[in-house]
């Protein structure tokens, strides 16, 4: 096992990987940027290093101050964390020719998967379905006409180097998709350096089920149940549950089986995440929709109902060890929900709204889990993404783990001049009868909240 870790990322997850470390009794280097200076995840590491100032180009995207700070401290390994450099490829090649392992896949399956048109070329080839489209990049615009018309309107343009939810147009016309066509591909070099895009059918109404895989190099691979990740605002997620609700044992058979099986072919290593499309009304049928090559925001429902500690993992593979667990110990126990805490208002589309936290009190008690890195007078900042933190609950059903969500939110403050939060709009969801049913779909906020 590793001596020294260095964290390349910030926030939450960073205080997160540093906490599993210092379970494992692995020394931590936390870097940070001059606003983030008497952030938690600065104090909590044994060593820290400044990198740079708070635009994130100039600190946690500027590679050789990260490289420089491992080297400097000794670390052995660096842990990315999720966003970032999380899944460039390129800093993972640039670890690697400096000796410091890189705590995920190798670089050539990053490219891979990170590529989601060869991504798709790959799980084609590995029998997973996908959606009627294109497993290349859509290299003209006459093209994108001509595919359109053969798989049928409405249709969605992706953009081949994107994630997270971004670098995505749907298209419901064939009027619009000149115009769709070049916005999008100009966006994707903007925000990736890549303007190649691919096309697929858009199906209006489906769930987005993601599935958790852990693999090795010791021909390990294993899938960790589903999330359903289906309440999202502009692809956004804003609320994940596990397991999800309403799929039939069946259902979760093969999607388990899917997701190992298109890691295997991708030659995965390290825990990453499979996600799937259901459509409303035939949830039997899925498909492959993408592969991401990290740690999920929302691996902390999954931990709850497998009592697997996913950072664990990554850094036992990371250090060449094989898994602590096959398909067989496996069990999902229970029901846990996460709801992402943002400093944002939705009344304003969801606008970033950063600035001091005069008052923050986290809930607490039996079954809950907040990952946060902010405490009374830490300051939101700008730079960064605006997520708070992570409200986690546990139940042993979903009814109960939804009572205790209310719960742990209605317990929740948060205030300071000028700071909104998704707290409100969080209990309406979780109070909702639509949702408490269970099996809704990517439009739920659109139906009922207008957002």
């Amino acid at each position: 096992m590793f001596d020294k870790v260095l964290i390349a990322n910030r926030g939450e997850i960073a205080l997160r990987i540093i906490r599993t470390c210092r379970d494992l009794g692995i020394r931590t280097v936390a870097v940070y940027s001059t606003p983030d200076a008497d952030a938690r995840f600065v104090r909590a590491a044994d060593e820290a290093v400044h990198i740079g100032p708070g635009a994130p180009t100039r600190s946690y995207l500027n590679i050789p101050n990260i490289i420089g700070a491992a080297v400097k401290t000794g670390a052995e390994a660096v842990h990315p964390g999720y966003g970032f450099l999380s899944e460039d490829p390129y800093f993972a090649e640039i670890c690697a020719d400096d000796g410091i392992t890189f705590i995920g896949p190798p670089p050539e399956v990053m490219e891979n998967v990170g590529d989601k048109a060869v991504a798709r070329r790959l799980m084609t080839a590995a029998g997973l379905p996908l959606l009627p489209g294109t497993t290349e990049p859509v290299d003209s615009v006459e093209s994108a006409e001509e595919i359109a018309r053969e798989i049928g309107y409405p249709v969605i343009i992706k953009a081949a180097a994107g994630g997270g939810g971004r670098g995505i147009t749907v298209v419901e016309r064939p009027e619009d998709l000149r115009d769709a066509y070049a916005t999008t591909r100009a966006g994707a070099q903007a925000v990736f350096k890549n303007s190649a895009v691919y096309l697929e059918r858009y199906l209006p109404r489906t769930r987005h089920i993601e599935i958790q895989v852990l693999c090795d190099d010791f021909d390990g691979a294993v899938h960790l149940g589903e999330r359903d990740c289906s309440v999202q605002r502009r692809h956004q997620k804003l609320v994940e549950e596990s397991p999800g609700p309403d799929l039939s044992p069946a259902l979760r058979e093969r999607l388990g089986a899917a997701a190992v099986a298109g890691a295997r072919a991708v030659g995965y290593r390290s825990a990453g995440t499979v996600e799937f499309l259901l459509e409303a009304g035939d949830e039997e049928a899925f498909w492959f929709m993408e592969m991401n090559a990290r740690i999920q925001v929302e691996h902390p429902v999954t931990e709850l109902v497998t009592g697997v500690d996913l950072v664990a993992e990554q850094l036992r593979v990371a250090a060449g060890m094989p898994l602590t667990v096959k398909q067989d110990d496996i069990e999902v126990r229970g029901h846990a929900i996460e709801c992402r805490i943002n400093a944002e208002d939705p009344e304003r589309g969801f606008a970033p709204t950063p600035g001091l936290l005069e008052n923050y009190r986290t809930p607490g008690g039996p079954w809950v889990r907040v990952d946060t890195d902010y405490v009374p007078g830490s300051r939101v900042s700008p730079y960064y993404d605006s997520m708070i933190g992570k409200l986690i609950v546990w139940g042993p059903d979903r009814a109960t783990a939804l009572d205790r969500t209310r719960r742990a939110l209605a317990e929740f403050e948060v205030s300071g001049p000028g700071v909104h939060t998704t707290i409100g709009l969080h209990q309406e969801i979780i109070g909702h009868p639509e949702f408490r049913r269970g099996g809704v779909t990517t439009d739920f906020l659109t139906r009922h909240f207008s957002l």
